[in-house]
């Protein structure tokens, strides 16, 4: 079985950055958080956008995303997130009030969308790390301006990278057969859709739980298939 070498490294990194953002955050005034916490929220909003127009099967994002939803509120997702980043920060001692928000969004961001995907199966396939440690550059600096922003909440992301990135290399054999180039960019469509909450959350417009709506990415594999059977 592959050791999944990419994650780890993708995890060690974040850390590296979250630490470095944690660091220069202390030497901020408040007014000056602030406007990086807003400028962070624009930029999301930008990623999100730009990745949520890609999508070609907009039905199917809708359903995924409404269904998922739903799923996700009745399993209380977004409650046994928040729980599980309040014992770490009580277990750890930090008294920042946005180290689980930092966790949570962090964890979203980092995980979901077509690198984290594609470069773990590329890496459990080919043996070959190039997408993954190219993500691993890009989330060494968001990392520092989350965790300005947030604190260090962000680098227990990590652990959520490790795992789920780290999953994906180990199955990447049998996952290979089901992604295809049109899932894949579904895939990151509704990832784009997640990155677009994130920022409504750091700009304060709206508070979503967007931790029910992770089962989104599972329906929407299953039900991109009908839609391309169907010709939608």
């Amino acid at each position: 079985m592959i050791f999944p070498w990419g994650p780890l490294v993708n995890a060690i990194i974040v850390i590296m950055g979250s630490l470095i953002g944690v660091s220069v955050g202390r030497l901020l005034p408040d007014r000056i958080r602030t406007i990086v916490f807003q400028g962070l929220g624009l930029c999301t909003l930008m990623l999100g956008m730009q990745m949520a127009v890609a999508t070609k099967a907009p039905l199917v994002i809708i359903l995924s995303v409404l269904l998922g939803g739903v799923c996700g509120e009745f399993l209380k997702l977004e409650d046994k997130f928040l729980g599980l980043g309040d014992k770490i920060r009580k277990k750890i001692g930090a008294k920042n009030p946005k180290f689980t928000d930092g966790f949570v969004n962090a964890s979203i961001l980092f995980c979901i969308g077509a690198l984290a995907i594609l470069g773990s199966i590329e890496e459990g396939v080919k043996g070959d790390r190039t997408i993954v440690f190219t993500k691993s550059i890009m989330d060494f600096f968001a990392a520092i301006a989350l965790s300005s922003a947030y604190g260090i909440g962000v680098a227990f992301s990590a652990v959520m990278i490790f795992l789920y990135q780290g999953l994906i290399v180990v199955f990447a054999s049998q996952l290979q057969a089901f992604i295809n180039p049109g899932l894949l960019a579904e895939l990151s469509a509704l990832g784009g859709v997640l990155v677009l909450g994130i920022s409504l959350n750091l700009l304060n417009l709206l508070q979503i739980r967007l931790s029910n709506f992770l089962p989104a990415l599972i329906l929407l594999v299953l039900l991109y298939p009908l839609h391309a059977m169907l010709g939608l």
